[in-house]
This record gives structure tokens, sequence and C-alpha cells, in this order.
């Protein structure tokens, strides 16, 4: 397919990278967008018994669910932010499917786009073989705001940590580590007093399409610079166990 732009994407099968890929796509015309199948639930749950202990992991499963008690209460709210987004998942050519973005298929299919920018959505840790394939600036769309709030929920342990003026989205680099590339724009964003953990994503989408563009061209253009180091602390964050859901729903209101 013709590509002029020279933009492609590498993304996960989730609404936010679909927002964000869109909101490209009315930017800069039609381009590739590779889609990795991602793990069995199993599996990721499986390496965080290994990483973090079972306990925790049972703790996060419980909190889940019982975070599943808002689902009801946020209908209307997500409604409301899913109106301001275009989360449809592009069909036809443009869409390359593979197993991992690790994969030899991955790597073999980037180095053919010959990309001149590569924008990254809800995907698994990128390896260096694939960012060598690249062979120019790889750009994570990451749901908060680093360096403080890398890893998952990120926006989520902002207002939990009483810190609402972290809660943001972040477009950095990528290197090999997880969020820890040089970040080139910061978005921060208010939180409405109904919106939760059933909403955090689907706002950060809504309210970030612009800084996504932008910043995107920026890269294409080759003018994107890194911000000056962060003074922020670093922290990588997972899910919430129950007793951090508890305790911050019950302290702070944050749900």
């Amino acid at each position: 397919m013709s590509n002029p732009s020279g933009l492609i994407a590498l993304v996960g099968d989730a609404p936010h990278a679909w927002t964000m890929v869109n909101a490209l796509r009315r930017r800069f015309g039609d381009f590739p967008v590779i889609i990795e199948q991602g793990e069995p639930a199993s599996v990721f749950w499986a390496r965080r018994k290994k990483k973090l202990g079972a306990a925790a992991v049972y703790s996060m499963k419980a909190a889940q669910l019982a975070a599943k008690i808002t689902k009801p209460l946020s209908r209307r709210r997500l409604a409301e932010l899913r109106a301001q987004c275009d989360a449809t998942p592009v069909t036809g050519a443009s869409r390359i499917e593979v197993a991992s973005l690790n994969s030899d298929e991955a790597i073999a299919a980037i180095r053919a786009l010959k990309p001149r920018a590569v924008f990254v959505a809800s995907t698994g840790l990128l390896r260096a073989p694939l960012l060598e394939a690249c062979g120019c600036p790889v750009v994570n769309y990451h749901s908060g705001v680093n360096p403080a709030y890398r890893g998952i929920n990120g926006g989520y342990f902002a207002l939990a940590n009483g810190e609402p003026e972290h809660f943001g989205v972040t477009l950095h680099l990528v290197d090999l580590g997880v969020d820890t590339g040089a970040i080139l724009a910061t978005n921060r964003i208010a939180v409405a007093a109904n919106d939760n953990l059933q909403t955090y994503m689907t706002l950060m989408a809504a309210k970030s399409q612009e800084v996504v563009t932008d910043t995107m061209a920026r890269v294409l253009a080759g003018e994107a610079k890194p911000l000056p180091p962060s003074t922020l602390p670093s922290h990588q964050y997972y899910a919430p166990t129950l007793g951090q859901y508890l305790a911050a729903g019950i302290k702070r209101g944050v749900w």
C-alpha cells in the first residue's frame, strides 16, 4: 500500500489504541497498522505470579472483581467519552496481524515497510531486534505520567496517591525499559467526580488525541526533542490489590 507519511503503528487490540490510530489517520491519511494478538490471560497472570507472588496476584484479581461493582454506574460517563473517540479497528490492507511484535514475522514486515516514525500503544515489551528493525523514532503512548507512574493503571494510582495533578498520559521514545524512554510530551487531564477504573483509560484517550497527533507530526518532521529530565521519582505500578483498591476508595473516593 502507498504510505506517503512514512508512519506505521504497532498496537494491541484495545479501544484506546484504536482511538489514537484513527486520530492519526485523520491527520496523516491511511498507514499500516501491525496488531499484536497478545498472550492469553493465563500466561500473563502466571508471569505476574512469578514476579510478585501468588498472594499479590490473587489480591489483584479480587480487586478487579470488586471494581466491577462500579460498571453499571459508569455507563452514562462512558457513553459521553466514547462519543469523543473513534475506536473502530482498522480493516483491509492496512491491517497486519501477528502473534507477537517481537516475532521474526513482525520484524520482517517492519523492515519491508521502512517507516520514518513508529507509533506504539497497548503492546507488550518491545525487544532490541524489533527496535533495531524500525530504524527510526519509536514513540509509545503511555496511560500515565512518567516517570512517576510507569507500568499500568498510572492514572488510577496518581489519584489513589492523592496526586490528581499527575493524572494523564505520556508520549515517550521506546527503549528497553518499562516506560523509561525520553519524554516527548505529557498531557495532564482533569478527572470528573463520576470517573473511576471503568472510565480512566477512555477519558485519557478522549482527551489526548490532539497531543498524540501533534507529537507524531513533530517526529515525522524531525523536530521532536525530548523534554528536560523530570524531577519526579521513578516508580512502576501494576494492578491495585484489593487492599489498595478499598483503601483508596474509602480514604479518597477513588474507585
